[in-house]
């Protein structure tokens, strides 16, 4: 029996495991992946993060490199590691969840590797999960080469022909600049794109952000909810310069598919030969089998991370508490606050 089970090793579980270990918690944090840092690799090879160095270091172990500077997929694969070696995190891997139950206070957390007991459950699985593909997907032509964003990692995937990324956020805005380097390319938004720069007077926009407070705005506070609404602008200038020059066509959202030939808002039609659905991810959690963490339509309920049933945490949503909550500028935040309210927990019971 653990005191605590967290599920997921990736940066939002690490930075549970900092703290959970200073409590010098029983404690274990499975995941499924092979090594630490696992779904970072898998992740398009050309990745770059728009948050810099200053601000992706998890609680207590500072990321090396130039502070302003914007570091790259493999350097945070490598710093995930170091940071599970630094704190000797209990981590067992190839341990996938399969089904969570909680019976008389106790969760019953059934794997591949068999069924583990716990008095708290942490979920740490992170926003970027289960791929969001539309259903009218499935009415594509089967020569049409179609890959979600998550499934991507460089230009040698695609097929002859011209190339459509779906989607106007950042990782769509990255891969359609580099796919514009060797193919027609197009890409299709649903919402105005705008830009901001990543460095301005020689300082990153988050540490502007910073100082401006738009980082500790919470997600129901005024600016929050702001932001919120607005939603991510596109880090950097590349897309803007390749749709000026003409080297990224920008379209409005797809509306209907018949075979290879897609409409769009604007009724205008376009025959592609590669789809990359850059399109986001759904959160859903298929292994927790307690109904009284789901509301109606399926979503946790939770208070900053805290569920409405006993010893239940979530850590790494989408505007958990900060816009930061998911990814990881913010998530040692969220771990320090969850982790202190299981401290609190103990003395009370």
């Amino acid at each position: 029996m653990y005191d605590t089970i967290v599920i997921g090793a990736g940066q939002a579980g690490l930075s549970v495991g900092y703290y959970l270990k200073q409590q010098n918690r029983n404690f274990i944090i499975l995941d499924r992946g092979k090594e630490v840092g696992e779904s970072w690799n898998n992740r398009y090879d050309s990745l770059v993060l728009f948050t810099p160095r200053m601000y992706d270091a998890l609680p207590g172990l500072p990321l090396k490199g130039e502070a302003h500077g914007f570091p790259t997929k493999n350097e945070i694969v490598r710093y995930l590691k170091e940071y599970a070696t630094e704190f000797k995190l209990p981590i067992q891997l190839q341990t996938e969840v399969i089904k969570v139950q909680h019976k008389q206070g106790i969760f019953y957390i059934e794997t591949n590797q068999g069924v583990i007991h716990s008095k708290n459950l942490i979920s740490a699985t992170g926003a970027f999960q289960t791929p969001r593909i539309p259903a009218f997907s499935k009415e594509l032509s089967k020569d049409i080469n179609q890959l979600h964003s998550s499934q991507y990692k460089n230009p040698s995937q695609l097929i002859e022909g011209n190339v459509l990324v779906v989607g106007g956020g950042n990782s769509g805005a990255q891969i359609a600049v580099e796919l514009s380097k060797e193919k027609e390319t197009y890409l299709a938004i649903s919402k105005k794109l705008s830009f901001l720069p990543l460095v301005l007077f020689k300082k990153s926009m988050y540490w502007w952000f910073n100082q401006f407070g738009i980082l500790k705005a919470s997600t129901n506070s005024f600016l929050g909810r702001v932001i919120q609404k607005k939603g991510d602008p596109i880090f950097g200038y590349e897309l803007k310069d390749a749709i000026d020059r003409k080297k990224v066509f920008v379209i409005p959202r797809v509306m209907n598919i018949i075979q290879n030939e897609i409409t769009f808002k604007d009724s205008t039609t376009l025959k592609v030969d590669n789809i990359i659905w850059a399109t986001g991810f759904d959160l859903i959690f298929p292994w927790l089998e307690i109904k009284e963490a789901l509301n109606d339509r399926g979503k946790v309920i939770h208070n900053r991370g805290i569920s409405n049933v006993k010893g239940l945490y979530f850590i790494g949503l989408p505007w958990q508490h900060r816009r930061g909550s998911s990814i990881l500028q913010g998530v040692g935040f969220d771990a320090e606050y969850i982790v202190k309210h299981l401290k609190e927990k103990r003395h009370l019971e």
